[in-house]
Order: C-alpha cells, then structure tokens, then sequence
C-alpha cells in the first residue's frame, strides 16, 4: 500500500511533501529525487516532469542511486510487481536532464533573459544584469578564463556580487537550444526565468554527467 505523503503546513508555510528514495530508504523533498513509473508492459519510465499516472517509485537524484535502483532490482520491490528497468535507464535520465536543462536555456532566450557570445557576454556583465555565467563543457579554457577574469573584475568594483559559473550542457546542446551553431559562452539575466533555469541546471549537476570521447575543443 502506498505511503501518504508527509506534509508540513502552518500558518505561512506551504505544504511541504516528502518522498522515500528506494535505493538509500531517506526520505526528504521531491526537489532531490526523480520519479518513476511502470508502464502497462512493467518497464521503468522516468518521470522528469511528475505528471505520468501511476504510483511513483523515486530514486535519488544521482547516477549512482539510478544505476543501483536498475541493477539490484529496487524497482520491483518497492512496486512488489514485476519490473523491466534497462540496462541504460541512467543514461537516459542523462539525456533527459540535459534536454530539460536546455529547453530552459531557450525559454530564458525567448524571454530574452539570455546573452550568447563572448562579446555579448562581456557587455552583460559590465552591466550587471548577469545572473550566471554559463560555459559550455567542451569549450577552450582560454574563452572561459578571460570572461571569468572579467567577472571577478565587476565584482571587485561591486557592479556584480557572487555569480556562479555553470558548465551544465555541451557547446552543440546549448547551440540547439538556442537555434544556431555551437555555442560556448552564454549569460543568463537577472529576472522572473532564472528560477527555472538555475533549478534544471542544479538538478542535472546533481545527477552528474558522462565525458564524452575526446576531441577537439570548440573556441
């Protein structure tokens, strides 16, 4: 039988629910778990957006807990039913997270919350509108020394404060969700979008990415 949730209310405070992991058995809020689900044939289905019927299995949100969950047969015991997870399912939260994270970068551009380019960037953060500084993984570390350079420049004169420096995406991911090439430097405006952007970012280095094959780094 399914769990209730725990909910936490008051006077000024908004229920809070909690979720159990079924890998490390903690509980805690849905902001650190993902959720997932059985389809009709028993397969796991990961439920980024939590909006797919069924009882929710969640699993804390790593690489490691996923895998674990996949490979020890925590799904089918916590569902007590019958439970196909693929050998690749944390590969595909992989894929998953990363596509989330960068839809959120394109309606950040659409909301024209979002500067793409060395020299565009520049100017954002001389203007101190930059709530982070966004770098591909693969891009050089010259490009990105130079901006960071910069922004500890405006900080000392007090144009900015902390800004952190998030390397969520590669350069051709950021480049499709922006509608163009690569793309290598981005800066992400203060405003009502960053909220959105900054969550699906920490959730996708939370979870931890795969490196690539190496090559070349794009300038």
């Amino acid at each position: 039988m399914k769990k209730p949730d725990r909910a936490v209310n008051g006077p000024g405070r908004s229920e809070v629910s909690e979720r159990r992991c079924i890998v490390l058995g903690e509980s805690g809020g849905k902001e650190g778990l993902i959720r997932f689900v059985l389809d009709p044939e028993g397969r796991v289905v990961p439920d980024l957006a939590e909006k797919l019927p069924g009882r929710g299995l969640w699993v804390t949100g790593t690489r490691e807990a996923v895998e674990k969950a996949a490979a020890k047969g925590h799904f089918a015991r916590a569902a007590k039913a019958p439970a196909i997870a693929d050998p690749g399912l944390a590969d595909l939260v992989e894929r998953l997270m990363a596509r989330r994270a960068a839809d959120a970068l394109g309606l950040a551009r659409k909301a024209g919350s979002l500067e793409a380019g060395f020299e565009k960037v520049l100017k954002a953060l001389d203007k101190g509108r930059v709530a982070a500084l966004i770098e591909a993984r693969d891009g050089a570390e010259d490009g990105r020394r130079k901006l960071e350079q910069r922004l500890r420049v405006v900080k000392e004169q007090g144009i900015l404060g902390d800004v952190p420096v998030l390397m969520p995406l590669w350069a051709d991911e950021m480049g499709l969700a922006l509608g163009r090439g690569n793309v290598i430097h981005a800066a992400l405006i203060q405003g009502r979008i960053q909220s959105k952007v900054m969550a699906e970012f920490a959730r996708l280095a939370r979870y931890g990415r795969k490196d690539r094959p190496e090559k070349a780094h794009a300038m």
